[in-house]
């Protein structure tokens, strides 16, 4: 395969919210496996990969080759009797649930936007909620991995176990993913429930209601007093018809914006009273069909996995510093629960974790917003979601990692070129 056959004209790009973005020398799109292994024996330079854009650190941006992996998508294969679906890396999870509801089988769990690729969502150890439940990367029975060698390596629990656990989560660091099996359960519905309520008070009953529900998490309004709680537990109840798009509470929201920044001294009145008057909504549906939202408006996202149980005080004392500086924002927050896992570079590794993100709207610049908040997630012993936006670099994020070094060591093993690190990684990973 030669690079001038292979790689297209190289336009420009962004991520989903419009503020990462780059200008390589080659877009390329594999079809096989195989082309990819030769696009990167071939090419020379960083080779940075990309799915569907919707991280927000920068783990994407590079000047040399960025690699697409749409087009290594779809079921491959799968296991009845185990319960396991084989799906090309380069699928969207948007693409997963039907397939697999399809041959009897479901997620045990969905991260709340299902637009991101297999691919991307675990390399960045995107996750949902649910105290009992891990993020996509725990449920990684098998993977393939293209290496910096122009090698595709099989690895599993049985066979390299320690590449394995490295490469569940591992930022695009190790090579790239082609195709991954997924370990699920047999096909399941859910219902939802989803009410406003008083933020303290719901936060008094968080041990309780993630203890009672498969699915807890709410959504806490800023410089207000109410939070959209949502539960969502396993059901044999009817289907009901399913909600539309979210663009009715996009307009709510950017009006909210727009009007609790003209009448500051009414903010919080106004966000009580719209929110605190919405009605309680129930849903009954499939599995892939309860667990994901469609987001349109585009936004940009800070989120650290604090201890579970620090996760009261942690969110307390964001909504306390919020009030205290008068920030012009009404983006809630979101406000979840995940189990813990062994892999190394997990943001769950050995702990149950709480996790916290803090949103702006894309068209604001969110730098002075994060800024006041992130020194409480650190406070509180907090691990930044790999796939979001947060100031850590080696020296920080080392002593919360204690495998960090071990990663470190089968990176250098597997790519010494550093062919896929790109300037954000160097700094990451302080590799100097």
């Amino acid at each position: 395969m030669k690079l001038s056959q292979a790689a297209s004209a190289a336009p420009a790009w962004k991520n989903w919210s419009g503020w990462q973005s780059c200008q390589p020398q080659r877009r390329f799109s594999p079809q096989s496996e195989a082309q990819l292994l030769s696009f990167i024996s071939e090419s020379s330079g960083t080779i940075r990969t990309v799915g569907s854009g919707h991280s927000f650190s920068g783990l994407v941006p590079t000047d040399d080759n960025l690699i697409s992996v749409h087009q290594l998508a779809g079921l491959r294969r799968h296991n009845a009797e185990n319960l396991t679906a084989t799906f090309g890396a380069g699928t969207r999870f948007a693409d997963v649930g039907k397939p697999l509801q399809d041959i009897g089988q479901g997620l045990f769990n969905m991260a709340d936007i299902d637009r991101q690729t297999i691919a991307g969502a675990i390399s960045t150890s995107t996750h949902g909620t649910g105290r009992t439940l891990g993020s996509y990367s725990s449920y990684i029975e098998e993977l393939k991995l293209a290496t910096a060698k122009g090698e595709l390596l099989t690895c599993n629990r049985t066979s390299d176990e320690q590449l394995f656990r490295a490469a569940c989560a591992s930022l695009g660091a190790l090579g790239i993913l082609t195709e991954v099996t997924l370990q699920n359960r047999p096909a399941y519905r859910l219902k939802e429930t989803i009410y406003p309520d008083q933020t303290m008070a719901v936060l008094e009953q968080a041990e309780e209601l993630r203890q009672k529900h498969r699915h807890f998490e709410m959504f806490p309004m800023v410089n207000a007093d109410v939070a959209i709680v949502q539960l969502i537990d396993e059901t044999t109840e009817p289907l009901t018809p399913l909600a539309g798009t979210d663009e009715e509470d996009d307009e709510t929201l950017q009006m909210l914006q727009k009007y609790g920044g003209m009448f500051p001294a009414l903010r919080r009145w106004i966000l009580n009273t719209v929110v605190g008057g919405m009605d309680k909504a129930e849903l009954v549906g499939e599995s892939w069909q309860i667990l994901a939202n469609t987001r349109n408006m585009r936004f940009n996202e800070m989120e650290y996995q604090v201890p579970a149980e620090h996760g009261p005080d942690c969110l307390r004392d964001i909504l306390a510093t919020i009030r205290a500086e008068n920030i012009d924002i009404v983006f809630p927050l979101e406000y979840r629960y995940i189990k813990a896992d062994d892999l190394m570079l997990s943001m769950f590794a050995g702990r149950d974790a709480c996790s916290i993100s803090v949103h702006h709207f894309a068209e604001y610049d969110y730098r002075p917003y994060f800024a006041l908040i992130e020194p409480i997630f650190h406070k509180y012993g907090g691990r930044p979601h790999w796939g979001k936006l947060h100031t850590l670099t080696a020296k920080q994020l080392a002593p919360l990692y204690p495998e960090w070094d071990n990663f470190l060591e089968i990176r250098e093993r597997l790519d010494p070129d550093r062919r896929f690190i790109n300037p954000y990684l160097q700094s990451l990973f302080g590799l100097g």
